[in-house]
């Protein structure tokens, strides 16, 4: 599976652009090949909006890039605030329950890496600190992505309430050590609220 990632800044009305995105850009984005959903998580204090789009193969993906700059363009006129676009290989995607949901929570962090690392920091991460996250309760998703030619990545977990997210983040800098160690930098925590969810 591949995912493109518009991260909009500065957005001055959400609940608009997340009806835009579920009545308008969705039907859009449906009828291209390859489609398999579409998630929209939302920082409403600081503007920040984050659109994920998950789609079958890379060639889907890159067939798409005009519906896509069509959609988003409408949606950021409706949404206000600047977008930047990002495109990964998603190496992991597990559920928990019924899986995301609105009001959930979302934490992402942002790694790099040397490109030519991809596989070996993926097989670590997901033989050593997968089952370390899967321990924590209230976990609902994890998702682990990577650019393979740039080395760059997030880590996104999905938590019932926020209070299971914090706790998972509290035991995240001895983690970051351990994985600092091996080569890996993080460039930065996110943590924002599902707000639209559906995929295929």
């Amino acid at each position: 599976m591949h995912v493109r990632t518009s991260t909009v800044t500065g957005a001055t009305d959400i609940d608009k652009g997340i009806a835009h995105i579920r009545d308008e850009a969705e039907p859009q984005l449906r009828q291209q090949r390859g489609f398999r959903g579409i998630s929209v998580a939302a920082d409403r204090s600081s503007g920040l909006v984050i659109v994920l789009t998950l789609w079958e193969s890379e060639a889907d993906l890159t067939s798409s890039e005009s519906a896509a700059d069509k959609a988003r363009d409408d949606a950021l006129r409706v949404v206000g605030g600047d977008v930047s676009v990002d495109r990964y290989e998603q190496l992991l995607w597990e559920t928990f329950g019924e899986g995301p949901r609105p009001g959930a929570k979302l934490f992402i962090r942002g790694i790099q890496m040397e490109p030519a690392q991809v596989d070996d920091h993926f097989a670590f991460f997901r033989d050593t600190v997968l089952p370390e996250i899967k321990a924590t309760p209230g976990l609902v998703a994890v998702r682990n992505l990577v650019n393979r030619e740039t080395g760059q990545g997030r880590v996104a977990t999905v938590w019932s309430d926020d209070e299971s997210r914090a706790k998972y983040v509290a035991g995240l800098p001895q983690r970051q050590a351990r994985s600092e160690s091996r080569g890996i930098n993080f460039t930065g925590d996110m943590t924002l609220e599902i707000v639209y969810v559906a995929m295929s």
